[in-house]
């Protein structure tokens, strides 16, 4: 069986992009962007994934059915996701239970 040969440049240049985006990852953590450092984390971690999905794991060169069951993995996770998702922004619904009613304090005798 005779795949596809990747050089070890292409291998290089991947690794140094990992590691660039690793320390871009640490330089965000730093600055405070407001509501958009969850975005901008995301995004990064986003494209480090594909880097190694791509090209380490070789679903880039690999079959339409590799192709395939990648993608349904992809699927499965946002079915998983949109799940959590729902159950979390759903929550405040439910009125939070208020006890038995107004507390009754009992003289104490002496």
């Amino acid at each position: 069986m005779s795949g596809h040969v990747v050089s070890v440049k292409l291998y290089v240049g991947i690794f140094l992009a990992l590691l660039f985006f690793t320390g871009l990852t640490t330089a965000v953590a730093f600055v405070d962007l407001g509501e958009y450092n969850t975005v901008v984390a995301l995004v990064i971690a986003f494209t480090k994934m594909m880097l190694v999905v791509l090209f380490f794991m070789h679903v880039k060169y690999s079959s339409g059915l590799t192709k395939i069951i990648v993608l349904a993995g992809f699927f499965w996770l946002a079915i998983l996701l949109t799940f959590t998702l729902s159950d979390y922004f759903t929550r405040q619904w439910t009125p939070m239970p208020s006890g038995w009613g107004p507390s009754i304090s009992i003289p104490a005798q002496r």
